[in-house]
């Protein structure tokens, strides 16, 4: 198959431009191997093991795995094929400014690792939203479940169209046979070999996305001259940036959006989030669930490095200077077709190159929708159906989470056909992501670390979150709407969005140009605010509104808690003050003394008494009846 340039262009005709590209045997042949192999892991651990004949074995494979997998499929699982060809079009175009955003990789996984994973973990949890009902009430974790499973829907979709879309317009590549091929395929080994299955394609994926990202700088920059000289050409055009350290949060990218916005931003994704809490769940000790955060921040660095690299490397081939530049690179519809353009390019002379990184490409899209399905059927069965069917079998159970594993597949799939019908509401659905990732982070947030919230107090600020986010959101993308601007790159889809959306997920979009522009004002001020900050104002409004209607309404005491569902952080923080006032502000007792009874707790809550009843756990406290 072969298509000119001049098809993913505007009208005018590029002719000097026009190079054939086209996919040769091996390309496909290399294609074909990434789905194949995917499949096989999936059907392994469907026919090895337990034969995923238990929820626990489907759905946390048996809490047996461990570090090193789990890490590189933390790392696969939100690193989706628009992020990795969105962050070298935002260097492409803006410069290594984004760069800094591994800073805000040391706290966005440090507080994981020692205050997210230990309480999930002791709890013996299987869905986060577990952790709503034990900490609030039932109604809590229903809307949280909801939430989660209303955002994740919206994502996957488009998720898998997006890029398929760009390659298509690119290579000529077969839109909806990619789109179907990946969805068909992922639905298959998700469904077959259940958590242990999409961790171990997360781990083959990762190294066939690290591959073909490496091919492609290795190759660019030889052609550029060396590394050298790419960093020359970035230097000499300006994409080298120094340290920004305005402190305007209506600046996009600068040290402070990056470094603290960004924390936000990954504490909303490897925090609380379901697929990554479910990669926790399934360690085998608390230990290799604390050590994946720590193996996962090295590679999330050498991601963020390999993207950068690819950027500079475009540049130095599509600088300023290049007449593709100044007559091809404005007219792209998408920067995703800007990038694979010039991947295309690179490898035009090499035979089965290119097809490696198309391998690359979904792998990503494969390890964001994989770990969508399973998570999705985790927190549909164990938060939505199994409390209101206490007495269904194992088997039973097993059984029906293999069908929503598929159900959930076939959605994407549908979800992708609607995503074509999108048009520029594409992008909104992308925000949409975003918009909500940062109130779950406040719910979670204002559970664990305020002992006086109440459950009205959680259901008010998780509403008036949401509002706050989707208030800002749409009124940022209305705005940009109003005002044509030329289209520019499309950003990372795990953490790196435009300032358009506020997702840890998500794409990007229009920009204002390059001309200096009036400083906004009133609420226009607020519909710019950079999207790295989104996830801190949504999620700190949750907690603020949250805690408000607690005091209001009658705070929690103590011993009205569940234990091990608060994290003393104010007991540790103020440790200073006599024990009488930590009691009255309910920080007296230490994580590891409440979690000493979780795994009583855990398994005595909600036990069927024999009369269809809930027996309550003998380890709460208090006057209230809750049910595990």
């Amino acid at each position: 198959v072969s298509v000119s340039l001049s098809l993913i262009l505007s009208s005018r005709p590029l002719t000097s431009f026009a190079i054939n590209m086209h996919f040769t045997t091996p390309d496909y042949v290399i294609f074909a191997l990434l789905l194949v192999a995917s499949t096989c892991i999936g059907l392994f651990y469907a026919l090895s093991g337990g034969r995923q004949r238990t929820t626990q074995e489907f759905l946390l494979a048996d809490r047996s795995m461990s570090c090193l997998p789990v890490s590189l499929s933390l790392l696969a699982t939100f690193q989706s094929a628009v992020a990795i060809l969105g962050a070298p079009s935002e260097i492409y175009t803006y410069g290594t400014q984004y760069w800094f955003l591994g800073v805000s990789y040391f706290l966005g996984l440090l507080i994981p690792a020692h205050v997210f994973i230990p309480v999930f973990y002791r709890l013996r949890l299987t869905s986060a939203y577990e952790y709503l009902e034990l900490r609030f009430n039932k109604t809590v974790r229903i809307m949280g479940t909801v939430t989660f499973i209303f955002q994740m829907v919206i994502y996957m979709g488009v998720v898998l169209y997006a890029p398929a879309l760009a390659l298509n317009a690119v290579t000529g590549f077969d839109l909806w046979g990619a789109v179907l091929a990946m969805g068909l395929v992922c639905t298959l080994y998700t469904t077959l070999g259940g958590l242990k299955a999409v961790i171990w394609t997360d781990v083959f994926q990762t190294i066939v996305m690290f591959a073909g990202q490496l091919a492609v700088i290795i190759v660019g920059a030889h052609q550029a001259g060396g590394m050298g000289e790419v960093w020359r050409k970035a230097m000499n055009g300006s994409r080298i940036a120094s340290l920004d350290l305005n402190p305007d949060p209506t600046e996009r990218h600068t040290f402070w959006t990056l470094g603290v916005g960004g924390v936000f931003l990954m504490l909303a994704l490897y925090g609380v989030n379901q697929a990554q809490v479910q990669r926790y769940l399934s360690s085998r000790t608390e230990r290799e669930a604390v050590m994946s955060c720590y193996v996962v921040f090295p590679c999330q660095q050498v991601v963020l490095c390999l993207g950068c690299l690819m950027g500079l490397v475009m540049y130095a081939r599509y600088g300023e200077e290049s007449p593709v530049y100044r007559q091809a690179i404005p007219h792209f519809s998408s920067c995703l077709q800007m990038v694979l353009y010039f991947v295309m390019d690179v490898f035009r002379d090499l035979p089965g190159l290119p097809g490696l990184f198309v391998a690359c490409l979904f792998s990503g899209a494969l390890s964001t929708i994989s770990s969508a399905f399973n998570s999705l059927a985790t927190v549909t069965m164990e938060d939505l159906i199994k409390p209101f069917c206490p007495a269904m079998t194992e088997a039973k159970a097993t059984l029906l989470s293999k069908g929503l594993a598929l159900a959930y597949g076939l959605v994407c799939l549908t979800m992708a056909y609607v995503a074509s019908l999108m048009g520029s509401v594409l992008q909104a659905a992308f925000s949409i992501f975003g918009m909500v990732g940062g109130p779950l982070l406040g719910l979670f947030c204002l559970g664990m670390f305020f002992p006086w919230a109440n459950s009205t107090g959680a259901i008010v600020g998780l509403v008036a979150g949401l509002a706050m986010a989707f208030w800002i959101g749409i009124g940022n993308f209305v705005s940009r709407m109003a005002v044509p601007t030329p289209l520019l790159p499309i950003i990372n889809a795990t953490t790196m969005p435009l300032r358009g959306n506020m997702t840890t997920a998500v794409m990007t979009t229009l920009i204002t140009s390059i001309t200096a522009k009036p400083k906004p004002t009133g609420v226009q001020a607020l519909y710019n605010l950079s999207y790295l900050w989104y996830s801190a104002h949504n999620s700190t409004t949750v907690v603020i509104v949250g805690l408000i209607v607690s005091l209001l309404t009658g705070p929690m005491k103590e011993k009205d808690l569940t234990p091990g569902t608060v994290y003393p952080v104010l007991g540790n923080l103020l440790f200073f003050l006599p024990e009488r006032y930590r009691e009255k502000l309910c920080c007296v007792t230490p994580l590891s003394h409440k979690v000493a009874l979780r795994s009583i707790h855990y398994q005595h809550a909600a036990v069927p008494d024999g009369s269809g009843e809930q027996r309550r756990c003998p380890t709460q406290r208090g006057g209230e009846n809750r049910e595990g």
